[in-house]
């Protein structure tokens, strides 16, 4: 068979390999750089059997005008997967929360596991990180196959979808934006994908014809309290962190799945914040709340600003804002970078990335390290934000 990948950036190159490995023939094009594998005129004179490209390509992209229809990236990965993949197998995707959701549910299986997500890839019980990539659909495939190596589960945080390979997929949250140049919407690809999983764990707001729990069902929550009740699994757990909107939507869907899965989900009593996702330190007088990663967006840097006014009071508040990574797919654009620093009202704002440095603004960072130095030159005591949307 001769296959088609399309796109060497988003983890093409790394499922090309892993369909030669595994015998095909396989050719593969750069469509965004023209920079690996063959020029995109050879292709389109060449004959496939079976062509792959991730969601968020352009649909009118002359190879797929060509060659199409395409089958997606994850589902191609689900293909070279189905022989042997982990169990048990949990698929996480959404706009916002992946990777909390991810931490929270590794954190309580039982014996040894992987952990894969946009903070590194882990092996339990030790959480020893074992490799940083991204988490797109071909990342997915080594963490596999390590998970599959040790004899144990997987817990996978993917962008823009699952393989459906997986026990149970997970959907964090029903935001929405518009990929594959405005032709196809986000959430309608994560939908396809994830409704091909045996189970589907959804939060409020999405609602799938089959084979679906609503984690609201499971869950409820009483100020720092949850409590749980699904499939056998009943009690409570308290938590802080469970006062915070994006914490309390993580920790349910981490509750739900644990309970579907089995698993009693009451140590998450003692789950932590993690780095970039509300981790709140004291440096002296100065409280720095640190919510920049690939989830940042207007909502949760207001959350970030009421935790620490909470924690703070209200006097001094820098907030750092901006994009420092343009290859995240859901972006925070001006506009709404603009309109978070007016919900929240600093007394200070450093704006991070490219376009901010040439746009006039007083204070500008390149890099959301050299945002945080800026922003502790101006803000001596009181509060600092880090609301950066960036890699972690």
């Amino acid at each position: 068979m001769r296959i088609l990948v399309l796109d060497t950036i988003h983890g093409g190159a790394e499922l090309a390999a892993a369909l030669r490995g595994a015998g095909y023939q396989v050719d593969e094009v750069d469509v965004y750089r023209g920079e690996g594998g063959i020029p995109v005129e050879e292709a389109l004179v060449r004959t496939y059997d079976l062509v792959t490209a991730p969601v968020h390509l352009d649909p009118d992209h002359p190879l797929l005008r060509q060659h199409g229809p395409a089958i997606s990236h994850h589902e191609m990965v689900g293909w070279v997967l189905r022989a042997h993949p982990p169990r048990p197998f949990v698929e996480i995707t959404g706009a916002r929360g992946k990777t909390t959701t991810a931490h929270a549910l590794a954190s309580l299986l039982p014996g040894p596991g992987i952990l894969h997500t946009s903070t590194g890839t882990y092996r339990y019980p030790e959480r020893v990180r074992l490799w940083k990539r991204s988490i797109t659909p071909a990342s997915l495939i080594p963490a596999a196959h390590e998970a599959w190596r040790i004899g144990g589960w997987l817990v996978a945080e993917e962008s823009l979808g699952v393989t459906g390979v997986g026990d149970v997929a997970v959907l964090t949250s029903p935001d929405d934006y518009p990929i594959a140049a405005g032709r196809k919407r986000a959430i309608t690809e994560k939908c396809r994908l994830i409704s091909r999983t045996r189970i589907v764990v959804l939060p409020p707001g999405i609602d799938l014809p089959r084979k679906t729990v609503a984690a609201d069902e499971i869950v409820s929550f009483d100020g720092p309290v949850c409590r749980f009740a699904g499939r056998g699994i009943v009690g409570t757990f308290a938590n802080p962190l469970c006062t915070l909107a994006g914490y309390r939507a993580a920790l349910s869907l981490a509750a739900a799945t644990s309970c579907v899965l089995g698993v009693d989900p009451s140590p998450l009593a003692e789950f932590t914040a993690l780095p970039g996702r509300m981790a709140a330190r004291w440096e002296g007088d100065l409280l720095i709340v640190d919510n920049a990663n690939s989830g940042t967006n207007v909502a949760t840097t207001i959350e970030a600003a009421h935790y620490a006014r909470t924690l703070a009071g209200n006097g001094a508040l820098t907030l750092v804002i901006g994009e420092e990574a343009r290859a995240i797919c859901e972006g925070f654009s001006p506009e709404d970078v603009r309109r978070a620093v007016s919900a929240v009202g600093p007394t200070g704002v450093v704006y991070v990335g490219e376009a901010w440095c040439t746009a006039g603004e007083e204070h500008t960072a390149a890099s959301l390290d050299e945002g945080l130095d800026l922003a502790r030159s101006i803000t001596p005591e009181g509060a600092i934000i880090l609301a950066v949307k960036t890699w972690r």
